[in-house]
């Protein structure tokens, strides 16, 4: 593998915009862009494949095209979404490629990468939280705990968490009302990440997340719980893309993982 600031070097990113995790994985400062300019590049998107038995899919073909394009002379970037951790352990397996089209370092970044989906799980269940906790303490306007949308997130697969009852204990420990869990792949947090362009965007989206009805069947939102500041903070540097590479050192780009089937 080639050291992530040589790398980074090679790709044209100042390492002034790096902040480095370990040897060779990175997240780059969304500031670089003031720098970039006007997009010369070209657009090559992968959007959908028949995988094979052995999973060659979007990511396998998307590293290897990126690999056989650098070899040909182009200056090439594969940007790839990240792993999940329920397929990683289950019948799917890992999302960095595999043989000789896959990503470096593999192994982190099947597992937790630079620490993103960790961050989504603790902002998406903030919210629950916070929900729970205004439903307990009856702020006005009280939430209809028939018509609260919003889940919990877990990411693993486990099926007894689906449809759950949660409040049990007695009066300190909320409402019992059903409720259900998602994997982090599949929060609208992990949405809002993809398509935030910065910190005052990403703190503006999350606030507009209907979790649930009112009593008066009005829509409320995250925002309406005050939680959009906090989780914006927990999502402050999962915002920032990682710099990581491809097994004949292609730069690759990876950011958020909302699922991409």
């Amino acid at each position: 593998m080639i050291p992530i600031t040589e790398l980074a070097k090679k790709t044209g990113i100042d390492e002034k915009y790096l902040e480095t995790y370990g040897k060779y994985m990175a997240k780059i400062d969304l500031n670089i862009r003031k720098e970039l300019g006007k997009r010369k590049g070209k657009l090559i998107l992968v959007t959908a494949t028949n995988p094979t038995p052995a999973g060659e899919g979007k990511t396998t073909n998307s590293i290897g095209l990126s690999m056989a394009l650098n070899a040909l002379g182009h200056n090439t970037v594969v940007t790839l979404r990240q792993p999940s951790l329920g397929p990683v352990f289950g019948v799917k397996g890992g999302a960095a490629g595999g043989g000789k089209s896959r990503l470096e370092p593999f192994e982190p970044i099947n597992l937790f990468l630079t620490g993103d989906f960790p961050a989504v799980s603790a902002a998406h269940n903030l919210l629950s939280a916070m929900i729970d906790n205004y439903i307990h303490h009856d702020h006005q306007p009280e939430i209809d705990l028939r018509r609260t949308y919003w889940p919990r997130n877990l990411d693993m697969n486990d099926r007894a968490l689906r449809k759950v009852i949660v409040g049990l204990g007695g009066r300190f420990d909320g409402f019992p009302r059903e409720d259900a869990f998602i994997i982090t792949s599949a929060s609208e947090v992990m949405a809002i990440l993809g398509l935030s362009n910065n910190y005052v965007e990403l703190k503006e989206r999350l606030g507009k997340i209907l979790i649930a009805r009112s009593e008066q069947l009005d829509d409320m939102f995250a925002k309406d719980v005050k939680a959009q500041g906090a989780m914006a903070v927990l999502l402050r540097d999962a915002l920032k893309p990682n710099l990581i590479q491809t097994i004949e050192g292609t730069p690759a780009i990876m950011h958020t993982g909302p699922f991409a089937n």
